[in-house]
């Protein structure tokens, strides 16, 4: 074994990290291969300030900067116009909705690929996103208004993973993780079959276009009122990942192996399980459900920055966001409908990700 790195961080997690990223051929491949990483805030704020000016009513720069003195300096004092609408009332929270959704997903869906040790798991694997469009397929069909709708589902949502746990902790299974997977399968599968039973139900005139839609997901329909209560959430679920991904790196090993260096295994896998989840399910509760980001991202962000998850949960966070919202400023200026993000997340992600596994086939 090599000797311990001298650079900042847990020596085991540098340990583990240095084992599975790629070899290094000396100090000109190594900034080559962190370029690309210093590159990524910087084109999500291209994208993020960019989404402003955008869409079906095109603004320059002028305005955009005459409507936020108008906005923010002035207070809004005058009735707004119709610029000041277009920017502060409707694309400011879609786009921020959009930067904090695409960030919560892509950072969940890395957290669970290192988790579970594999690279074909997604936020949904424990049956999060069925459980709250279960909670909102209900809300929705007893005809609860929009804020009893986003409750239901974060609920339901965590009411799902908690459900899963208690689950595979009494099925005693020799290996944990695979007792969470095929927990949440089932218990997925159950709520699928629920919404499925909520729709056939719903009034097909009222109901359940609503239910629809929302299945897809979408950004359109999100306030800030929506979104300001969600943002603590989601940051509390970042918060021990951000602080703790090294140890992810550790998860990757078998248990026994990230027991001998000190991690305690079940501890550390349910606080990130929670962290997820919090994340997962307050996304999914203003957006609906949003396909793909989970999956496609981490494997993007890992292409660009290697396994390390110190450099992989930044990486995934920086490009969901971007992701997101240049999706969403796609959905809302290339059509004359507003087009839900799901079906243009799958359009996009499903190629990629086909791509991604004929190229590794070939690698192997």
């Amino acid at each position: 074994m090599t000797a311990p790195s001298s650079s900042t961080g847990d020596p085991a997690a540098s340990r583990t990290a240095s084992s599975t990223a790629p070899a290094r051929s000396g100090p000109a491949t190594e900034r080559s291969s962190r370029l690309p990483a210093t590159l990524l805030p910087a084109l999500c704020v291209l994208i993020v300030f960019s989404a402003f000016f955008v869409g079906q009513f095109p603004l320059g720069l002028d305005d955009f900067l005459t409507s936020a003195r108008h906005w923010f300096l002035e207070g809004g004092q005058a009735a707004p116009n119709a610029v000041d609408k277009v920017l502060w009332q409707i694309r400011l929270p879609r786009i921020l909705a959009g930067v904090f959704v695409g960030a919560s997903l892509s950072v969940a869906g890395a957290a669970y690929q290192g988790m579970f040790r594999n690279p074909l798991v997604s936020p949904d694997i424990l049956g999060i996103t069925a459980g709250a469009g279960l909670g909102a397929m209900l809300a929705i069909y007893l005809g609860q208004p929009v804020i009893v709708i986003q409750l239901a589902a974060f609920c339901s949502g965590l009411l799902t993973v908690g459900l899963v746990c208690l689950v595979s902790q009494a099925a005693r299974f020799h290996s944990p993780t695979l007792a969470l997977v095929l927990s949440g399968i089932a218990i997925g599968a159950l709520c699928g079959a629920g919404i499925s039973l909520a729709k056939i139900l719903a009034d097909p005139y009222r109901d359940l276009p609503s239910m629809t839609f929302w299945m897809l997901g979408a950004l359109n329909s999100v306030t800030l009122d929506d979104l300001l209560p969600t943002l603590p959430v989601m940051l509390a679920g970042m918060l021990p990942l951000a602080l703790l991904r090294w140890r992810m790196n550790l998860l990757s090993l078998d248990d026994e192996e990230a027991q001998a260096l000190g991690v305690n295994v079940r501890r550390t896998r349910l606080l990130f399980i929670l962290s997820a989840t919090l994340m997962t399910s307050a996304s999914v509760a203003i957006t609906g459900i949003i396909g793909w980001v989970g999956l496609v991202i981490p494997h993007i962000a890992r292409l660009w920055v290697g396994p390390d998850f110190r450099r992989l949960l930044p990486a995934s966070l920086c490009l969901g966001a971007g992701f997101l919202v240049l999706t969403d400023t796609v959905a809302r200026t290339l059509f004359p409908i507003e087009v839900p993000l799901g079906i243009i997340t799958a359009c996009i992600g499903a190629p990629f990700f086909l791509g991604l596994l004929i190229r590794t086939g070939d690698r192997r």
